[in-house]
């Protein structure tokens, strides 16, 4: 029954991306687990970064670097409050309007006034003058051009708002604009023409959202999708077994975590978030689930984050005994069916998680398992993204199982400062916060100094190991698999650009 619901489910999906385009004019075909939300950049703006519609005045490469986009240069004032960006010569949006400062400008501006991540900057004033973007900042922000790599900073035409300044359309300057958007799986691009880039390998490229990873597996195998992101560790073992197919892999700045509720009375306390910690075997759900047993996360940030993984810090591990002494500590005690009490409360959280990344569902059940070992009942609900959201938000999130990109801007204090605010953040610390961690996020934001930064970035990762209001289960691998028809495929660990527009086909 299931192998027969997943080849109903890839040819629904197969019947949605087919085309009747020639050999050499016919679409890209890709396929993603992430579905469209809409249009509001803070929400979806992601998805046209990736794709190559809307741009941003600054991009990185392939090793967080920052580099030129929109903007083919930048620099501060001495005080460090006045910050121009140059707009290169010869960009256009795709309605034929040049891409001028002002309107870059005005669609900062926008972008500002949204729930988006500029929203976090100090910014004083966004205008322009010449052919410069000119910010001005309320105090020295040195991480300025890090935190306009990320999507919610998308550049608009003028003609993209409606009267009362909400998105109406996305009219951007890649070099792929909107054909078709039907939310929340499809979306059809075609060649915007006149991009400063160059022209694009191939002309049309047809996007859908398809939630089944082995759906995704099998359109890879069938040829129906040329490219295919985030696939199953289960499936990449066989996928590379076929001629046709070219897999790659590689470590990215992602954490799969528990975030908690430390408000809850099952959180509360440091010692009840360290005893879970200790009950988790993520060596054997690295190993089990994803095929790889160097992705167990002995602290928040992988190795691919040099500067802020920490090699001299004590190791996160697997240790029942040590679980199950803090439970009894901090007042936990086994009733009759060996799940713990405390004041006639059951320790019974329930875990939320979502399927859109498709490992997070079985890593829930194997943590279920593990906590039972030490008494503590998991109960899983598998969702999708927004209700980890809005149970944060009206607060009656307890446990949810999360995949956090920690490269939202290519330096993980951008990532900090939302999860690790006073009030805490969506996909970080709910009822937690510590003012030593938030003094050291504001020196990290005010300083470009590469003596001051190693040492702050050290603390802070030590604050996050002793005191685990989110706790780290697994890093994370981008897996994705390309049809050998096409040659250029590039694969960016930070998750900016899929850089379709390099993308030709081989035959």
């Amino acid at each position: 029954m299931q192998v027969a619901h997943l080849v109903a489910a890839a040819g629904l999906a197969l019947a949605l991306l087919a085309g009747t385009a020639s050999a050499q004019d016919r679409p890209l075909k890709v396929v993603g687990p992430w579905e469209i939300a809409g249009i509001d950049p803070a929400q979806s703006g992601y998805i046209f970064s990736r794709m190559q519609v809307a741009e941003t005045l600054v991009t990185a490469d392939s090793t967080g670097a920052l580099a030129p986009a929109l903007a083919e240069s930048w620099s501060a004032g001495d005080d460090g409050l006045t910050w121009r960006f140059r707009i290169r010569g010869g960009a256009v949006f795709h309605d034929g309007t040049p891409v001028t400062a002002e309107a870059a400008a005005a669609s900062l501006r926008q972008a500002r006034a949204g729930a988006g991540i500029l929203s976090q900057v100090p910014i004083a004033d966004i205008g322009h003058d010449g052919g410069d973007v000119v910010i001005r900042l309320e105090r020295p922000f040195a991480a300025l051009p890090a935190f306009l790599v990320n999507y919610g900073a998308i550049i608009l035409a003028p003609t993209s708002y409606d009267e009362s300044g909400r998105v109406a359309r996305i009219i951007g300057s890649g070099p792929y604009r909107v054909k078709a958007l039907t939310p929340p799986l499809k979306l059809e691009l075609e060649e915007a023409g006149g991009w400063w880039g160059g022209q694009p390998g191939i002309r049309e490229v047809k996007y859908l959202a398809v939630g089944q990873g082995e759906t995704r597996a099998l359109m890879a195998e069938s040829g129906e999708a040329d490219l295919a992101f985030s696939m199953l560790p289960v499936s990449v073992a066989r996928l590379k077994r076929d001629p046709d197919l070219d897999v790659r892999a590689v470590t990215i700045p992602r954490t799969r975590i528990l975030k908690l509720n430390a408000a809850s009375p099952f959180f509360d306390d440091v010692r009840e978030r360290r005893a879970v910690s200790n009950a988790i075997d993520r060596a054997g759900i690295a190993k089990a689930i994803l095929r790889n047993p160097d992705l167990a996360a002995t602290q928040l940030f992988p190795p691919t984050l040099a500067g802020w993984h920490g090699p001299e810090l004590p190791p996160l591990r697997r240790d029942l005994e040590e679980a199950r002494r803090l439970l009894a500590e901090s007042g936990w005690t086994p009733g009759d069916d060996g799940i713990l009490q405390q004041d006639g409360r059951r320790f019974a959280p329930t875990l939320v998680t979502y399927a859109s990344w498709p490992e997070l569902p079985p890593i829930a059940t194997a943590l279920q398992a593990q906590l039972r070992e030490v008494g503590i009942e998991l109960k899983v609900s598998v969702g999708n993204t927004s209700e980890v959201v809005s149970r944060h938000q009206d607060g009656t999130l307890e446990m949810g199982l999360v995949s956090r990109l920690y490269s939202v801007v290519p330096d993980p204090v951008g990532a900090l400062m939302q999860d690790y605010g006073p009030k805490g953040g969506d996909w970080g610390a709910m009822g937690w916060s510590d003012p030593e961690l938030l003094g050291i996020v504001d020196q990290l934001m005010a300083t470009g100094d590469p003596d001051r930064q190693p040492p702050l970035r050290r603390r802070a990762a030590e604050i996050l190991q002793e005191q685990l209001p989110g706790i780290p289960v697994t890093w994370s691998e981008l897996a994705i698999v390309a049809n050998k028809r096409i040659t250029g495929v590039e694969v960016d660990p930070f998750e900016v650009n899929y850089r379709l527009a390099s993308i030709r086909w081989a035959d």
